[in-house]
């Protein structure tokens, strides 16, 4: 029976590993070109023939650490504001009946069928218009840029909250009422202790999809010390002869280590807020 059991897990386990090795292996060539002495992809091995930390130490005299800066920025500051804003706004599509309220959330639905790419020329436009009154708030600037990524993160994670709102009994929120409390205190005393899964699920998709956003940050920021992470890495890879693998390997493995330490600090708050409600019955 033992040998039984064994023989149908191979398939299994099998499958596991292909996808293993299908995961790590680029990152894995990607540790090996930025560890590799000479920058060209030419004779490339898994395992280097001459280790060197040149391609790390060149990463400070082009202002890579200053990208890094920008995208942080950028990235935690969408994070707070999109966490604020659409909790409110899940809270009270969720607790609130009022006009509107059904067409109001189709139109959110809807605008998501539509990428990010369609709009590019009119929000190039818009901070065009908006620099000439309010200048930093318009192109080539970070908070430009932030303005951007609220408007385009919200609807999305808006659902996301409502459904998780939804699972919270309204009785928590009536006891507090009952007790003397206002509907804001409420609010976040007792609604968004028991949503912090899903409060760090909103934070961290919104932290991952502004950090490592290419195509709207190249097109706003122009200024190479407004760059961000993934902005600043086109610059190793856009020339005709003067292409740096090595230094484009070492600038991706250390622009990835925020994602990482972010997504295991949270990893938990994440698997919970993604399986199950707040409140167990």
């Amino acid at each position: 029976m033992k040998k039984n059991n064994f023989l149908n897990h191979i398939p299994k386990h099998l499958l596991i590993w292909i996808i293993l090795v299908f995961t790590f292996f680029p990152v894995a060539w990607t540790v090996s070109a930025s560890l590799r002495a000479g920058g060209g992809l030419v004779g490339q091995k898994l395992i280097p023939e001459v280790l060197t930390l040149e391609h790390y130490s060149n990463l400070k005299a082009i202002g890579f650490f200053n990208w890094i800066k920008n995208s942080l920025i950028v990235s935690l500051t969408t994070a707070i504001l999109t966490v604020f804003l659409v909790s409110l706004a899940a809270y009270a599509f969720s607790r609130f009946n009022f006009w509107g309220k059904k067409y109001s959330l189709l139109t959110l639905l809807i605008l998501q069928m539509f990428p990010a790419v369609m709009g590019m020329v009119a929000v190039y436009l818009l901070l065009f218009h908006i620099g000439k009154y309010i200048p930093f708030l318009g192109l080539n600037t970070l908070s430009g840029l932030i303005m951007v990524y609220l408007g385009g993160g919200v609807p999305y994670n808006i659902w996301l909250m409502k459904g998780f709102f939804d699972s919270i009994p309204d009785s928590l929120e009536e006891s507090a009422l009952i007790d003397g409390a206002t509907r804001f205190q409420a609010y976040y005393k007792i609604i968004l202790p028991l949503a912090t899964p899903v409060l760090a699920v909103v934070a961290i998709n919104s932290f991952i999809g502004t950090y490592s956003d290419f195509l709207l940050a190249s097109i706003i920021l122009k200024d190479p010390s407004k760059y961000t992470f993934a902005v600043g890495l086109r610059n190793f890879i856009s020339g005709m002869y003067d292409v740096r693998w090595g230094d484009f390997a070492a600038a991706s493995i250390v622009g990835a280590l925020p994602i990482v330490i972010l997504f295991l600090s949270l990893q938990n708050l994440i698997i919970s807020g993604l399986t199950r409600g707040a409140v167990k019955e």
